[in-house]
């Protein structure tokens, strides 16, 4: 399957917990002030990739404890990064989304292209746009103080948002 990405980083340590294998997904429909990744808005930007290919990279480094799909906005991508997320479970891998959207609003439009399957690939999930005047150094995984830091599975599970500690 198809993914179209500004690039990857092998060995993060600022992505999620542990040593992560980060996925920064191409396009991006929220251009946030002040975005870490403002050359992965564009749409037809980045490189198309198959997520075998980004597969066996993951296969190829022992070290990992998981891996991040970051942006851009990886729910623009949800049909292909739910398929490698399931792949990536295989492995015995986590998976950490970042998102612009809500966990909410993701919820209520689970049917819409995937997004139910992603979020179900995903253990945990950065959600919320990132808002400049609330930047925030002292928090892990997250650049401002609205994103929150959620236990996926259990938030489906509940209905509801289950914010927990990275």
């Amino acid at each position: 399957m198809e993914l179209r990405i500004a690039g990857t980083a092998n060995d993060s340590i600022v992505d999620g917990p542990g040593i992560r294998f980060t996925v920064f997904t191409q396009g991006c429909p929220h251009n946030c002030e002040g975005c870490h990744n403002p050359q992965t808005h564009d749409f037809n930007g980045g490189t198309v990739i198959d997520t075998d290919e980004i597969l066996e990279k993951i296969k190829g480094n022992p070290l990992l404890d998981g891996v991040t799909f970051s942006g851009g906005e990886p729910f623009c991508q949800a049909e292909a990064l739910a398929y490698l997320g399931r792949q990536i479970k295989v492995l015995g891998l986590d998976v950490v989304t970042y998102t612009g959207y809500t966990f909410e609003k993701l919820l209520s439009k689970r049917d819409k292209n995937h997004w139910g399957e992603l979020l179900e690939t995903t253990d945990f999930l950065i959600d919320g746009q990132f808002i400049l005047a609330q930047k925030d150094w002292n928090i892990k995984f997250r650049g401002s103080s609205n994103q929150r830091y959620i236990d996926c599975k259990a938030s489906l599970e509940a209905g509801t948002a289950i914010e927990c500690e990275p």
